[in-house]
């Protein structure tokens, strides 16, 4: 199950898949208050999971989906349930830049999380760099000035879920089918948002339900991409892909929702993508880490 490492593709392939889910997550702002921010993750997750099942069937990965890591599984199907809802509820409410301000937590969490659950090496320059990032988080929402919300405590929660989540994916991918790591997550929260919907849903435009279909095809197109990235490269190498959402984030913000984003908030995110950016750079100093399963 295990795949040749390859730094620089692993990176590309994350590029790649955080480009896709900031799609989805922009397209969330797309339905403002019409529709609840619950029943949005469940339709994308109901139209993306026979797409995932579908794959499966074609390529023969379908035969055997027993995890072989059980436990490992279902704490990851718990965590990816709340990270959707809590980070679907916070780009619903917040200016796309502050959430991604905050979601930018999620690759400083995974790097300093994959020193203790993943034997990945920490330098001090690593360390310093990580803490720099959370200054630039500060920096960006500048919590003197700003009022901070539910929105903003449901997206670090949702950042430090999704941490969780990915470190989860790191340890558990060089055994784990990638049938497994993605199949379960999806239709457990097409299973559980949808025991919600009786009280939640309400009626779709064709509008709406074509949104939501393109963020079903983002979900399973980025799904397979991130799982090939972290089976090929270190978890600090994948991470700071991340980033480059902020220019999606803040670019579609302003064309689309008219936001703007003050000086304080630029510079906040030049110096997440910086330390971003460095955590890389460090990357190819160290031997690769081994593989924990």
């Amino acid at each position: 199950m295990s795949s040749p490492q390859s730094p620089l593709f692993g990176a590309l392939l994350g590029l790649a898949a955080f480009g896709l889910y900031a799609g989805y997550d922009i397209t969330i702002k797309f339905f403002g208050p019409t529709l609840n921010p619950l029943q949005v993750v469940f339709c994308a997750a109901a139209m993306a999971l026979p797409m995932f099942l579908a794959q499966l069937v074609l390529t023969g990965q379908g035969r055997d989906l027993w995890p072989v890591l059980p436990r490992w599984t279902v704490a990851r199907v718990g965590v990816a349930v709340l990270n959707a809802a809590l980070g679907a509820y916070a780009f619903s409410v917040l200016p796309l830049a502050q959430a991604y301000a905050v979601f930018f937590l999620m690759p400083l969490l995974i790097s300093a999380l994959a020193v203790p659950f993943l034997g990945e090496p920490m330098d001090t320059g690593r360390g310093l760099a990580i803490l720099a990032g959370l200054a630039g988080v500060g920096v960006a929402l500048q919590p003197g000035t700003t009022a901070l919300g539910w929105g903003h405590l449901s997206a670090m929660a949702a950042a430090s879920l999704g941490a969780c989540n990915y470190v989860i994916i790191r340890k558990t991918s060089a055994v784990e089918k990638p049938g497994v790591i993605l199949l379960y997550p999806m239709a457990a929260q097409a299973l559980m948002l949808g025991a919600a919907m009786p009280w939640l849903w309400r009626p779709m435009t064709a509008q709406d339900i074509g949104l939501t279909l393109a963020m079903a095809l983002a979900l399973f197109m980025g799904g397979f991409a991130i799982v090939a990235a972290y089976r090929r490269a270190a978890a600090i190498v994948v991470a700071p892909m991340q980033y480059s959402q902020i220019i999606w984030a803040a670019l579609l913000g302003w064309l689309i929702f008219d936001e703007q984003i003050g000086p304080a908030t630029a510079l906040g995110i030049a110096i997440i993508i910086a330390s971003g950016l460095f955590l890389l750079a460090r990357s190819g100093t160290r031997p690769q880490a081994r593989a924990a399963v």
